[in-house]
């Protein structure tokens, strides 16, 4: 049946693309915010400006490992939760739940509106006390959120490999 070949390739992509996801926000958890977190505040907040509207920039090799992540797994999900039984079918379940509320939600949620918030930011106009507030109401809660995203998006890619495993 189709169906039931579809599955192996669903989850062997969904599991490829969480674990690049989880890649990039471990690469912004221990290289790319403590890099740009050693400059001062308003050249941290251009630097940062300028590394995300890359991204806002609708880089396709981005979109797609980002939004393919949770369309794959979706699909994964459905496809393992019909067609499987015990530990397989959990462990797809559950890791897509902890995916989407535990990387995907807190993107959108939480660390999207702070990058659009610091991309309205006028650098140049603003002194520095208005800098180091801007930077404070930004940089902790935007790195407290991303650990928690790469906690959550390297336990679901160990899930789905030993779901991959299971199968």
């Amino acid at each position: 049946m189709l169906t039931e070949s579809l599955l192996p390739l669903a989850l062997i992509l969904s599991t490829l693309l969480v674990s690049f996801v989880a890649g990039f926000v471990l690469l912004f958890a221990i290289v790319v915010m403590p890099g740009i977190g050693s400059l001062g505040n308003r050249d941290f907040l251009r630097a940062f400006q300028v590394v995300d509207k890359v991204i806002q920039d609708n880089q396709p090799v981005f979109l797609f490992v980002w939004l393919g992540s949770a369309a794959a797994l979706v699909v994964a999900a459905v496809l393992g939760f019909w067609q499987l039984d015990g530990a397989p079918r959990t462990l797809i379940v559950v890791a897509t739940g902890l995916y989407l509320l535990g990387v995907q939600l807190p993107t959108i949620v939480v660390n999207i509106p702070l990058n659009n918030q610091v991309q309205s930011l006028n650098l140049d106009t603003l002194d520095d006390t208005s800098l180091a507030e801007e930077r404070e109401n930004f940089e902790v809660r935007w790195n407290r959120w991303n650990v928690i995203r790469t906690v959550v998006g390297c336990v679901v890619s160990v899930m789905l490999l030993i779901a991959v495993q299971l199968i």
